[in-house]
């Protein structure tokens, strides 16, 4: 049977293969919910210059609204809720459903705040909602597809993270430009909750299509403390390189997520509508094609030998810094961004290696935690730190570079990629030794 077209830009989900009718329906919906996730989360990117305009806020607070706000309480909820997620007797479908609809809301909701403590408490509405939905997805694929699958149903998964911010400059730009940020939002918002609707009555939870001999072989496992599966977890040593590369990739991913595009709108003179379209018709399919590439390079590869399910984050993780480095020293905006499209590719490839891994390092009771601790290294490091650290820089430094202070910050970030290549490059030497068979 021949690969299903995902989107119009060629993406294709994982191959049928032993993967069931329901499982790919499960991934098309699991896809959506992500998208709505990731659309959520980064729709305030594109509308961090009018909400900064209207609410009189500094580069700080904005960094603050896009990172800490949300990062914090979804990476501290993060794990219990995986750890419920990893009972036997959870119904990880109900769990998802809830986490959107609270999300869904809480977006809306930040379209109604009038000032920064209300945008903030909003926003970490967002992030307590969005904190039960990736572990339970990724536990929930890991039981539904073949092991020699599972980086790319990962990473068909993870499309929702370049696919939900590329469609998020696109709402949010224009939207602005028409209505304003406030009505972006609730636009946004709303359409989440008859999704939930869609996930509870659609979906199935595998557990409980298991048969007879299966169910008694779960009762009969004797469940994993905490500290069991914290032990198993971080005995890992490949688990905690992907551990520590994920979250810095995340770190500089998610900084420059909110800051290149105020890079464009203040060193390039675009407006938010322009950023938005070009940025999400350029780097946005860019990074989705990326996470798709990733996810398929780990498997063709890592088939032959374990070592190369990471070789493309590794080696091209270095190999674009310069690059990258070139992109925003540009004057020309549209050389500027046809610059940046490679390391965009290139820097998404990792998530479904990354996770696809995390997902074979420990044992079925433990994946939802060991998925957690990503996301809360991630969030936290990565969307806690990112945008909140990069626009403390920009501010510090706004003395010296004034109206290029942002352009400065993207200058380091642009080297600073080769940390995370060092640790994926590290972790790939562990991979033969580490990575369970199921």
């Amino acid at each position: 049977m021949t690969d299903k077209p995902a989107l119009a830009t060629g993406i294709a989900v994982p191959s049928s293969d032993g993967v069931s009718a329901q499982t790919r329906t499960m991934l098309w919906i699991l896809l959506i919910v992500y998208i709505f996730n990731f659309l959520d989360r980064q729709i305030v990117n594109i509308l961090a210059e009018p909400i900064k305009a209207d609410l009189g806020l500094s580069d700080t607070q904005l960094g603050l609204l896009a990172g800490p706000a949300f990062a914090v309480f979804y990476a501290l909820l993060g794990i219990p809720i995986a750890r419920y997620a990893d009972k036997d007797g959870t119904n990880r479908v109900r769990l998802i459903a809830l986490a959107l609809a609270i999300w869904s809301a809480m977006t809306a909701v930040c379209g109604l705040a009038q000032n920064f403590v209300q945008l903030l408490f909003a926003r970490i509405g967002v992030g307590v909602g969005e904190a039960g939905c990736t572990p339970a997805a990724h536990s929930l694929i890991s039981d539904s597809v073949p092991v020699a699958k599972r980086s790319s149903a990962i990473a068909f998964y993870g499309l929702g993270v370049p696919i939900g911010s590329l469609l998020g400059l696109i709402i949010g730009g224009i939207v602005n430009d028409l209505y304003g940020w406030r009505v972006a939002l609730m636009l946004v918002g709303a359409p989440g909750l008859l999704l939930a609707l869609i996930v509870l009555f659609v979906m199935r939870e595998p557990r409980h299509s298991r048969t007879a001999e299966a169910v008694a072989t779960a009762s009969a496992a004797v469940p994993l403390s905490m500290r069991e599966a914290m032990r198993e977890i971080f005995t890992s040593r490949a688990y905690i390189y992907i551990l520590i590369a994920a979250s810095f990739t995340a770190f500089l991913g998610y900084g420059k997520g909110l800051w290149t595009i105020s890079f464009f709108i203040r060193s390039h003179g675009l407006s938010t509508t322009q950023a938005g379209l070009s940025l999400a018709a350029v780097l946005g399919l860019a990074a989705a094609f990326g996470t798709w590439l990733g996810g398929k390079m780990a498997d063709k590869f890592g088939a032959r030998d374990k070592r190369h399910i990471l070789t493309f984050p590794a080696f091209g993780m270095a190999i674009v810094a310069p690059v990258l480095f070139l992109g925003y020293y540009m004057e020309n905006w549209i050389v500027a961004m046809a610059l940046l499209v490679v390391p965009s590719i290139v820097n998404n490839a990792y998530y479904g290696p990354a996770y696809g891994c995390v997902q074979g390092l420990v044992q079925p009771r433990a994946r939802a935690v060991a998925a957690s601790i990503m996301l809360f290294g991630q969030n936290l490091i990565g969307l806690g730190l990112g945008p909140f650290l990069f626009g403390v820089l920009s501010d510090a430094l706004q003395p010296v570079a004034g109206q290029e202070s942002v352009r400065w910050v993207l200058y380091g970030a642009a080297w600073l990629g080769l940390i995370p290549a060092f640790f994926f490059w590290r972790a790939s030497l562990r991979l033969k030794a580490e990575l369970k068979s199921g």
